[in-house]
């Protein structure tokens, strides 16, 4: 398959044909799945005051675009949905290119600078920022766990799209703790 086949006016009608478009129900579901875990369409319908066969509907549709999938369950007519999992096996991936997304991530920094007075003018301004703080490893965590939680509403966002505001843009949040080594003290055997 060639670009030229990939890029084709058929090609681009499948895959917008194949999007699925924002539903306000089907991005309360996304929604009430991030919040509990799983739900049946009865039980998604009790929440959120839709009927059964309406939210089992739009479960179906989540599920077939990738966004859902059925939760283990023993059987009986109870169907229950659960966001879609990720493969253990990716994650285990990326991890090994944790030096290469650093890399990305100073590249895409350093893009920024050079082009921000390209970006819409909403756009043109970062909230970087650095500081040195005297923290014990447990204070570290405790660091580490208030700015996860901090994050955690928006997370969901890249592989949940329903969930975006409008408006919203991918944005990068780069944090790195780690402790401060001391400067390595001159060779005495060294010239």
């Amino acid at each position: 398959m060639t670009e030229e086949d990939v890029n084709s006016p058929s090609a681009r009608a499948h895959r917008a044909a194949d999007r699925l478009p924002e539903h306000e129900v089907r991005t309360a579901l996304l929604d009430l799945l991030a919040e509990v875990g799983t739900v049946t369409a009865t039980e998604a319908a009790g929440r959120l005051g839709h009927s059964s066969g309406l939210c089992s509907f739009h479960l179906r549709q989540l599920a077939r675009h990738g966004y859902v999938e059925e939760a283990p369950h023993g059987g009986g007519r109870a169907r229950p949905w659960r966001l879609r999992q990720r493969d253990p096996a990716v994650d285990a991936h990326a991890v090994e290119f944790g030096d290469l997304a650093r890399g990305l991530e100073d590249e895409s920094w350093q893009r920024w600078l050079a082009r921000r007075d390209q970006a819409p003018a909403g756009w043109r301004h970062d909230e970087a920022f650095s500081t040195v703080a005297y923290l014990t490893p447990e204070e570290m965590s405790t660091v580490a766990a208030a700015l996860r939680r901090a994050l955690a509403p928006y997370q969901g966002r890249e592989q949940r799209p329903l969930a975006r505001p409008e408006g919203a843009r991918p944005v990068a949040i780069v944090t790195r703790l780690f402790p401060l080594l001391p400067a390595e003290a001159a060779d005495p055997d060294r010239d």
